[in-house]
């Protein structure tokens, strides 16, 4: 809608001003024989004009350019507002589905364990395990429901924040999530065009402009005036015509300071748009190492960690088989290998964040 009205404003920013009407009496006498009789003297007129200003044609383009301005920096922000909006959602988007996977993989293995508690039972029975171990097995099985009930809220507060910006209660994540690569020289060579640089660029336009608006002080403007004189029929009626111009003569206290203030506001906003650039830099470099990071941790985790628990896990199960290990064992293994994969997913989570928060954040898509 700012963006909307921005435009429509300028449309108007070049007309000239409205013409203004005059109307009254002119050389009405006060005193003596011919007080305030509009028939008794030459000069006496009821009068009735038309005056238009005319601004110079420096001040019109420069009211143009601010208009222009105007509309840059309008869009600017809805851009900005646009590409927030779509970061948000994203990370909100990703956390639930994440949060969606290690639910499953907590319900899995509780449902795993949930199978052995019976043996555990009949072995206590039979004697041939401690009593102990069943409680073992009890505090197993509420070590994986705190997890899953950590990760129950993680999924809430993602459906809430999703809420935020597409307004479905108790959203669902589906599909495939976003890759975990990027493409790090292209990212980088869209930073110029970032919308925080858009933004700091439009702002500088806008004081340039106003600079201009400030410079075309010191030009004259000008003005017409036509007016039609009632009078007594025996002096008959006048018709008058007169121009006029503005005398810019004392710019030193007048327009000058106003010109200097006007070019301060753009220096300033040309070195916040630098500064802009610079701290956008540096804040790419921090997201890619963020990312690598994670990357890393993620990539390890799943070559080497992994395996070593799926081995464990199924080393443990044999063992129990050929009566070798207790049930407490494989137990432990189920619950050890489900939550290193809810750790991996955590950190692939991070990858992928870390990827998606790159791309949305500095616009891969806009080269």
């Amino acid at each position: 809608m700012q963006l909307d009205a921005r435009r429509q404003v300028a449309d108007a920013a070049d007309e000239l001003p409205d013409p203004r009407l005059r109307a009254g009496v002119q050389n009405l006498p006060v005193s003596g024989p011919a007080a305030f009789q509009l028939d008794r003297q030459l000069p006496t007129q009821i009068q009735v004009g038309v005056e238009q200003e005319i601004p110079n044609l420096a001040k019109r383009h420069a009211r143009t350019g601010i208009a222009a301005a105007d509309i840059d920096l309008a869009a600017a922000k809805l851009s900005q507002i646009q590409y927030m909006a779509r970061l948000g959602a994203g990370k909100a988007w990703i956390s639930l589905a994440y949060s969606q996977q290690a639910l499953k993989v907590a319900d899995e293995a509780l449902g795993q364990i949930e199978t052995l508690v019976p043996l555990a039972r009949s072995a206590v029975a039979s004697g041939s395990a401690r009593p102990g171990e069943s409680l073992e097995i009890r505090r197993a099985v509420l070590d994986v429901e705190d997890v899953r009930t950590r990760l129950e809220a993680d999924r809430e507060a993602a459906q809430a924040m999703l809420a935020r910006y597409i307004t479905v209660e108790n959203a669902t994540a589906s599909g495939s999530v976003p890759p975990t690569d990027v493409d790090v020289e292209r990212l980088r060579a869209t930073l110029k065009h970032n919308p925080e640089i858009i933004l700091a660029i439009a702002q500088v336009r806008q004081a340039e402009a106003r600079t201009d608006l400030a410079r075309s002080e010191k030009r004259p403007d000008f003005g017409v005036n036509v007016s039609y004189g009632r009078r007594d029929p025996a002096f008959g009626d006048v018709v008058s015509v007169m121009g006029s111009i503005t005398l810019p003569i004392f710019s030193g206290k007048r327009q000058n300071p106003r010109i200097a203030a006007a070019e301060a506001d753009a220096f300033a906003a040309q070195s916040i748009q630098a500064d802009r650039l610079r701290e956008l830099e540096a804040q790419f470099e921090g997201d890619l190492a963020a990312w690598r990071s994670a990357h890393r941790q993620w990539q390890r985790a799943t070559e080497e960690l992994l395996p070593l628990a799926r081995s464990r896990a199924e080393l443990e199960r044999a063992s129990f088989a050929a009566g070798r290990a207790e049930l407490l064992d494989v137990i432990e293994a189920i619950k050890a290998l489900a939550l290193l994969q809810i750790e991996i997913l955590k950190r692939e989570e991070a990858t992928v964040e870390a990827a998606a928060n790159l791309r949305l954040t500095y616009r891969e898509h806009d080269l």
